[in-house]
C-alpha cells in the first residue's frame, strides 16, 4: 500500500490522464463547431458581397445618375417679354413707361413651384441687345426685379446696372470685315450677350412663396432682341460636385463601391484562411498533449509495477529505480520545452 492504486481499480495518474483526455476532447470538439460556424458565416459574407458585386452595380450607377439629374432639374429657364404701356396721355409720346415684363415661377404642367424651399438660387438676366449706336450712346441703365407672392405681395426686390460692353470704331470695322460673308448670309449677327445678376443667392419663403417676378429696365431707349431668365441652384459639398461633374460623380460612385466590396472581400478570406491555421495549430498542439500525458503515464505505471515486484528490502535498487525515473521525466520535460517552442514557431 503506497495510496496510489487499489486493488481491481485504475490507478491515480490513469484517472488524470483520462480526465485530461476528456477535457482536450471538448476543446477540440468546440475548436471544431466554432470553426464550423465561422466558416459557415464567412462563406454566408462572401455571398452576399458577390451578389452586392454583381447585381447591384447597375442600380447604384442609376441611382447615381437619377441623384444628379434630380439636382439638375433645381434649374430653370424663362424667356423675358418686356411691354409697354400706349395709352399715354399726350400724343408726342409714343410710350409712356418703362419696359416691362411680368411673368410666372410656376411650372407650366404641374403648377408647382420651381424653387424649392430653403435652397440658395443665383437668378440671371441675359439680355441680347444688337451693337446700335443707341445702345452705345446709352450708357448704363438699370434693371430692377421684385419677385411677388400670392395676392401680388411684393416679397423681395433687386436692382443691378449693367451696360453693353466697348468696342472701339477700328475693332468694329476689323470685325466686319472679318464676318463680312457670314453677315451677308444672315450666319451671324453684331450683337451682345449682356448678363445681369439680380440674386447671388436668392432663398424662397415657405411663408410667403415667390410665384412670380416683374423686371423693369429704367431706359426707354434700350434696344433688346432678347431675354430670358436663368434659375440656377447653388450647391455645396456633395450636391455641387453631383450638379458640375455628373457623370464622373456617378463612375467614381460605382467604382468605390466595387473597391470596397472587393476589400471585404479579401479581409474575409484572410480571416478565413487564419482562422484555419489556428484550427490545425491546435489540432497538433493539443496532439502532441496527449502523446506527452501518455508517455508519462506508462513510465509512472512501470515504475510502480517494478517497485512491487522489488519490494521494500531492495533499498538500493529502488533509489536507483527513482533516479531513473527523475532522469526519464527530465528528458521528458526537455522534449516537452522543445515541441512547444518549435510548435510556437510554426504557429
Amino acid at each position: 500500500g503506497d495510496g496510489l492504486s487499489t486493488e481491481g481499480g485504475p490507478t491515480l495518474q490513469e484517472l488524470n490522464a483520462e480526465i485530461m483526455d476528456f477535457f482536450l476532447h471538448i476543446q477540440e470538439v468546440t475548436a471544431v463547431l466554432f470553426l464550423r460556424l465561422r466558416r459557415r458565416f464567412l462563406q454566408t459574407a462572401f455571398l452576399l458581397c458577390m451578389i452586392v458585386l454583381l447585381f447591384l452595380g447597375g442600380p447604384l450607377f442609376s441611382m447615381a445618375v437619377s441623384t444628379t439629374l434630380s439636382y439638375q432639374l433645381q434649374n430653370f429657364i424663362t424667356p423675358v417679354h418686356f411691354y409697354y404701356r400706349t395709352d399715354c396721355p399726350h400724343a408726342q409720346h409714343s410710350l409712356c413707361s418703362l419696359p416691362m415684363a411680368n411673368f410666372s415661377l410656376l411650372g407650366n404642367s404641374n403648377k408647382k413651384q420651381v424653387m424649392t424651399y430653403g435652397q440658395p438660387y443665383q437668378i440671371t438676366l441675359e439680355l441680347e441687345m444688337p451693337e446700335s449706336p443707341a445702345n452705345e450712346q446709352l450708357g448704363m441703365f438699370l434693371v430692377k426685379m421684385s419677385c411677388y407672392s400670392y395676392n401680388s405681395q411684393i416679397i423681395d426686390s433687386s436692382a443691378r446696372s449693367t451696360m453693353i460692353h466697348y468696342r472701339s470704331s477700328l475693332l468694329q470695322s476689323l470685325g466686319t470685315l472679318t464676318l463680312f460673308p457670314l453677315l451677308l448670309m444672315g450666319a451671324t449677327e453684331q450683337k451682345q450677350r449682356v448678363l445681369v445678376e439680380l440674386y447671388s443667392s436668392y432663398i424662397n419663403n415657405s411663408y410667403k412663396p415667390t410665384i412670380g417676378a416683374i423686371i423693369e429696365i429704367y431706359s426707354q431707349q434700350v434696344q433688346i432682341y432678347k431675354a430670358d431668365l436663368y434659375i440656377h441652384a447653388r450647391f455645396t459639398g456633395i450636391g455641387y460636385i453631383l450638379y458640375h461633374f455628373p457623370l464622373t460623380s456617378a463612375v467614381v460612385g460605382v467604382i468605390s463601391n466595387f473597391i470596397f466590396l472587393c476589400m471585404l472581400i479579401l479581409i474575409t478570406f484572410f480571416f478565413f484562411a487564419r482562422s484555419y491555421r489556428w484550427h490545425l495549430c491546435g489540432k497538433y498542439r493539443s496532439t502532441k498533449k496527449k502523446q506527452q500525458y501518455a508517455l508519462i503515464s506508462s513510465a509512472t505505471k512501470t515504475y510502480l509495477q517494478d517497485a512491487s515486484v522489488i519490494g521494500s528490502g531492495d533499498i538500493m535498487n529502488s533509489s536507483s529505480g527513482h533516479m531513473e525515473e527523475s532522469i526519464l521525466h527530465t528528458q521528458m520535460e526537455e522534449d516537452m520545452n522543445m515541441e512547444h517552442e518549435s510548435s510556437h514557431r510554426l504557429c
